[in-house]
């Protein structure tokens, strides 16, 4: 049978749990204690791997909503693998391996090299043996040494670069462009139109985007951002003087190509916008990586600090296109009634804010009804006397009570004064958020964390009810962690559930969670070896990691209590069962590693494949000889193992 395995009570290789004795049994028993020894034990080991997920299912958060069908489709995609490798792995080998020779009769004399159970006594296997029975004779240097390994894990974490989640690998590039607040406004009285300016800066760009090689189409928002065709897409907001591209390459075009190239070229396009040329993101929206919030309950103190921390920003090399969310200042006609005054001439305050607002927003008078649609139908004065400026404000007339006509600056002082273009609050405070992209291969947590350790002393000298604030890519990653980080406890008790249940003792329970974190240092030597960022994509990779590290650990205890049933002791049982599971653990652990090489160069998978293939490498190493220590170990108390 395939399941055969070697045995030998001195040295080479040991069952696997299917006794050589089964080498004369039938196909049907072969296939079904097969399924009785793994059964199992691998059922607890897929759970575990799927209850690891459960953090990501339940969490309360924009990255859950983001990420919950990873759960789902892992928890079923692991259920359907337990139901193939237990039910028709066995029947297919029922059905394609024959039936032992007579000659494989117990009474088979072993030929030279060869073990009790009939495999060859290999040089590796001889090593290997050695190398598990010093390992369970001096448990405790084993372990001491592995704290050292998980320690160094730890060390190598810190040194890799931080990420919430890589761009997308769709081949659209967006174009944002935002001009100066108030200049679509001033072209009102130049020309007629409140959005000229910004679809004058489109068409250019338009127009050279086009000339651009490889460019195929490009579709433009004037006044709003292109709509959510996309779930992480960020919405830009309406306003005349915004706009969004949408540039779409031609096939077999390369859209770093062409995205370099518009970074070269567009900003000498258009100088008088703002432009971000960009591909489209993955995760939950987030308007730009790197972004200090400076939250106040005055604005004057918000704006102040603000502009201290933008000239910090502005001087660090890895950023561009530093600015504050509030846009500037525009120009605002500021009218302040006089109350006494408006009452003897008997034009009331009410009167003044219809008149106002039937000249500028207007005033609703009826409705177009169209099918199922209504249309509100406004009232306002021609564009042209809109835009007479204040002297055409301050001759306003008001209807008074007596029937007379007032003018507005009899009643009221018109001033022209200049305020914010767009105010944020938060908490019912004011907050000036400065924001920035990256304009080197960096990632945004890393360059948080410099200018945190910059402003952080600056921050100290701002004045009293000012705070500084840490936005962008790492509050919406905290969040996101905080969210999964709640349901830890569950998904913690439901393993450990599990595990006594399976293993019958909270001991060897403790014993496999223990052993959960023995990837990291993989985990941190792959993804710096390959220079890849450790994000929320290789977060999931990790959580998988530790489901698979488990399920190898619960498979291997497993084992040692069924030597141990055969009347074994407990280092003789120790020795033999890793020998038995060596080479199922090695090969699950490998096929795992194969699978995930095509994943590598993947942007959005790739540090998930990486840390998996890391991972799995050492923790693969420290379960076979590590775990073994700590049991043997654990053993010396007495009866802990019973």
């Amino acid at each position: 049978m395939a399941w055969r395995a070697r045995t030998q009570r001195g040295s080479g290789w040991h069952n696997s749990g299917v006794r050589s004795a089964w080498r004369n049994q039938h196909r049907p028993q072969a296939a079904t204690a097969a399924f009785e020894l793994t059964a199992m034990p691998m059922l607890t080991g897929t759970l575990i791997t799927a209850i690891g997920f459960l953090p990501i299912g339940i969490a309360k958060s924009v990255v859950g909503e983001y990420t919950f069908a990873i759960f789902a489709v892992t928890a079923a995609a692991l259920m359907v693998s337990w139901l193939v490798s237990v039910f028709f792995v066995p029947a297919l080998g029922y059905w394609l391996l024959k039936s032992p020779t007579p000659s494989g009769a117990a009474g088979h004399q072993r030929g030279p090299g060869e073990a009790h159970g009939g495999g060859p006594d290999t040089a590796f296997a001889q090593r290997f043996r050695a190398l598990v029975t010093r390992c369970v004779e001096r448990p405790v240097t084993t372990l001491a040494l592995t704290v050292i390994v998980f320690i160094l894990g730890l060390v190598g974490m810190g040194q890799v670069e931080q990420q919430f989640f890589p761009d997308s690998s769709r081949p659209e590039i967006l174009v944002d462009v935002t001009l100066a607040e108030g200049s679509s406004r001033r072209a009102t009285l130049a020309e007629g139109s409140s959005r000229r300016a910004t679809d004058q800066a489109v068409e250019a760009l338009e127009a050279a985007v086009l000339e651009t090689p490889g460019v195929g189409t490009v579709a433009s928002w004037v006044g709003a951002g292109a709509p959510r065709f996309f779930l992480p897409l960020d919405i830009i907001f309406p306003d005349p003087n915004v706009a969004q591209l949408v540039i779409q390459p031609a096939k077999g075009a390369d859209r770093e190509t062409i995205l370099a190239a518009l970074q070269a070229k567009l900003p000498d396009i258009a100088p008088e916008a703002r432009l971000r040329i960009k591909r489209l993101p993955n995760g939950p929206p987030v308007p730009y990586p790197v972004a200090f919030r400076l939250v106040a309950d005055r604005p004057e103190a918000a704006m102040a600090a603000a502009e201290q921390v933008q000239a910090q920003m502005r001087a660090h090399p890895d950023l561009r296109i530093v600015h504050l969310n509030w846009q500037g200042e525009r120009p605002v006609a500021r009218v302040q009634v006089d109350l006494a005054r408006a009452r003897e001439l008997g034009v009331p305050p009410a009167v003044i804010a219809r008149t106002l607002e039937a000249r500028f927003a207007g005033v609703t008078v009826g409705e177009f009804r169209e099918a199922d649609k209504r249309i509100p139908l406004l009232l306002r004065l021609p564009q042209a006397e809109r835009g007479e400026g204040l002297a055409g404000l301050r001759g306003l007339l008001l209807p008074a009570l007596s029937g007379d006509q007032v003018p507005l600056d009899k009643v009221a002082r018109v001033e022209m004064v200049w305020e914010p273009g767009l105010v944020w609050r938060r908490d019912r405070e004011y907050a000036v958020t400065v924001q920035a992209a990256i304009g080197t291969d960096r990632q945004a947590a890393s360059v948080s964390a410099e200018l945190m350790a910059q402003l952080a002393p600056m921050a100290r000298g701002f004045p009293a009810g000012t705070r500084l604030q840490l936005g962008g890519e790492v509050e919406e990653s905290s969040k996101g962690q905080s969210s999964i980080f709640a349901g830890m406890p569950i998904m913690f008790f439901l393993t450990l559930t599990l595990l006594v249940m399976q293993l019958k003792s909270t001991p060897k329970s403790f014993m496999v969670l223990a052993t959960a974190p023995l990837g990291v240092a993989g985990v941190a030597g792959a993804l710096l070896l390959l220079d890849r960022p450790f994000g929320f994509v290789a977060m999931l990779g990790v959580i998988a990691l530790m489901g698979m590290i488990m399920r190898n650990s619960v498979i291997l205890i497993d084992q040692i209590d069924k030597e141990r049933a055969k009347g074994l002791g407990l280092q003789a049982a120790i020795v033999e069962a890793t020998m038995g599971r060596f080479r199922p653990i090695a090969l699950t652990a490998a096929a795992a590693i194969l699978a995930m090489i095509p994943l590598q160069g993947s942007v959005f998978w790739g540090p998930m494949a990486v840390a998996i293939m890391g991972g799995l490498i050492v923790a693969t190493a420290l379960t076979l000889l590590s775990l073994p220590a700590l049991v043997a170990l654990v053993g010396r108390w007495g009866r802990v193992l019973d």
